[in-house]
């Protein structure tokens, strides 16, 4: 039996009903609002063949566990994505671009990262199963559809993982505010693997040691960091754009 997901927000509902239709197997609309972004969502639903079912607000209150659902919410049948590192690496026809996020806990945070990885095409984003928020409702609203298009790999062991990838010629690049480089410094063309920490807490010493290289981010105003979403999409955005020049150009 395929495995189903609730999803929540005018956002997310609307970017999983215009990418993958068929997937949405029930779609809940507040019966009290009748105003013209419902209406336009009930529409695109209907035209899409989606069963839509008018309900109260307590219990969409209940299937999202009170989250801000704007009114409106999705049951989805969850993608079959890759949940092993290799079933990915095994299908690419470029180098292999990563993300790794060590000690996210904020879903808020995780979302984000997945939009941003989708955005610039990367293959996979790796996670501990310990320390860090996984894939839930909230994450899915906030990532607007990436989280069912960019495979997500909970390891038991990040440090082991890690291993397993500089194995595979892919080179792990980290971020760290002390670090000599910085990013504009750096080549990034090859096979590569992003290792960002959490706000504050950053990279735990493990995570950091298994990094073969450190790199700063140029912090050119006045604040001292960023969030690891921002972080993610400056460091994928550069590689994405050193991908593209000339091979004697980086």
């Amino acid at each position: 039996m395929a495995e189903t997901r609730i999803i929540y927000g005018f956002h997310a509902v609307t970017s999983r009903l215009r990418q993958s239709a068929d997937s949405v197997k029930e779609l809940y609309l507040d019966a009290a609002r009748e105003d013209r972004r419902s209406l336009d969502l009930l529409k695109a639903a209907e035209t899409r063949g989606a069963r839509v079912m008018r309900v109260d607000e307590k219990r969409l209150d209940g299937m999202t566990q009170n989250a801000r659902h704007q009114g409106v919410a999705a049951r989805i049948e969850v993608a079959r994505l890759p949940t092993h590192i290799e079933d990915v690496l095994e299908t690419l026809e470029e180098p292999a671009l990563l993300l790794i996020l060590d000690g996210v806990t904020d879903p808020h945070n995780l979302g984000a990262c997945l939009r941003v990885a989708d955005a610039m095409g990367v293959h996979a984003v790796l996670a501990p199963k310990d320390r860090a928020v996984g894939i839930n409702a909230t994450v899915s609203k906030v990532a607007s559809g990436a989280a069912e298009t960019v495979p997500y790999i909970a390891v038991t062991n990040l440090a082991r993982a890690m291993r397993e990838l500089k194995d595979r010629g892919i080179w792990l690049m980290g971020t760290d505010e002390r670090a000599e480089q910085d990013l504009f410094q750096v080549r990034l063309k090859g096979p590569l693997a992003w290792v960002l920490g959490a706000e504050g807490e950053g990279m735990r010493r493990l995570t950091r040691e298994h990094c073969d290289e450190l790199v700063r981010i140029p912090m050119l105003g006045t604040v001292e960091s960023l969030n690891v979403s921002v972080s993610a999409g400056i460091c994928l955005s550069e590689s994405r754009r050193q991908r593209q020049l000339p091979p004697k150009s980086v």
